[in-house]
């Protein structure tokens, strides 16, 4: 059974040693159950120090002027990526004209779990993260707003991927699964995005995004947004957890049952906020999809 190795880098290169840097390789079963081949999964697949670090972070997680708010800002970009993936198949959505159903992995304070359980063809979003102090706030802040505490419309798991049950039937899966601003975070991305992939119904989408590793990212993300401009807490992001978006296809090029990889690369600029950049997705961040056959 053929699998991709795990390689990261062991330290920063300095200078243009950065560019020479090996590709993150994924570690992955091809085989038809689409699960780890290697060590049964952990019981989250994020880190106790990447955890701990979101808990100092969990009562600022609604100021939209705090460490969060380049969050804020990305989200409605979001929305528009998955309406574009999901408008390559109109015929997905004439043949269930019934209202969506979302999984939102890694939610944290629950910024893209509330906005997309305020859509009007939102069924359902059940939203799971493994840091409890995050979630707290995202209960906490769920409370202000009548309509997400409708019965059903909203619900927030305190568990990891690996520990969520599995829909009963394929059909039973969710419509949109989300992985936004977490796979970076994750210490073994391909065991932990096979663990997401039996929640997606068929026709339905896996939906993420995360950053390229290059000089380029290093530079606007880790050099000027944490040390410099400190638009986000300085030690938020390893750059050696970025993925590049080839190996994120070439990860989905192996993945039987899937099909239509996505990207957009978006850049944000200060003042501006969060714009698309057709070939960003290259150097920077990036949202990237991948359909389950129907």
């Amino acid at each position: 059974m053929a699998a991709l190795r795990t390689l990261r880098p062991t330290a920063l290169p300095a200078g243009i040693r950065q560019l020479l840097t090996p590709p993150r390789i994924m570690s992955y079963s091809t085989s038809s159950s689409s699960q780890p081949s290697t060590t049964p999964p952990p019981k989250s697949s994020v880190s106790e120090t990447e955890m701990s670090h979101f808990s100092a972070l969990a009562s600022s997680w609604w100021d939209p002027e705090g460490p969060s708010r380049i969050l804020h800002e990305m989200n409605p970009l979001r929305h528009v990526f998955i309406q574009r993936c999901r408008s390559l198949y109109p015929t997905d959505i004439t043949k269930t004209p019934k209202k969506l159903r979302y999984l939102d992995v890694g939610c944290g304070g629950g910024i893209f779990a509330e906005s997309a359980a305020r859509l009007v063809d939102t069924e359902s979003v059940t939203a799971i993260d493994p840091t409890k102090e995050v979630l707290a706030v995202a209960k906490k802040h769920q409370k202000s707003d009548p309509l997400l505490c409708e019965p059903g419309r909203l619900n927030y798991i305190n568990t990891a991927i690996e520990n969520l049950p599995l829909p009963a039937t394929p059909e039973q899966g969710v419509d949109v699964l989300s992985v936004f601003e977490v796979i970076e975070h994750v210490t073994h991305p391909a065991p932990f995005l096979a663990n997401c992939m039996p929640h997606v119904k068929p026709g339905g989408w896996l939906v993420l995004s995360t950053i390229s590793r290059t000089w380029a990212s290093w530079f606007t993300t880790k050099l000027v947004a944490e040390d410099i401009m400190r638009i986000v807490p300085p030690g938020t992001h390893d750059w050696h957890q970025y993925i590049n978006v080839d190996e994120m296809k070439a990860w989905a090029a192996k993945q039987p049952g899937w099909s239509n990889p996505m990207t957009m690369g978006v850049v944000y600029i200060p003042g501006f906020g969060w714009k698309e950049i057709q070939g960003s997705e290259g150097w920077g961040n990036y949202f990237f999809a991948i359909r389950k056959n129907a």
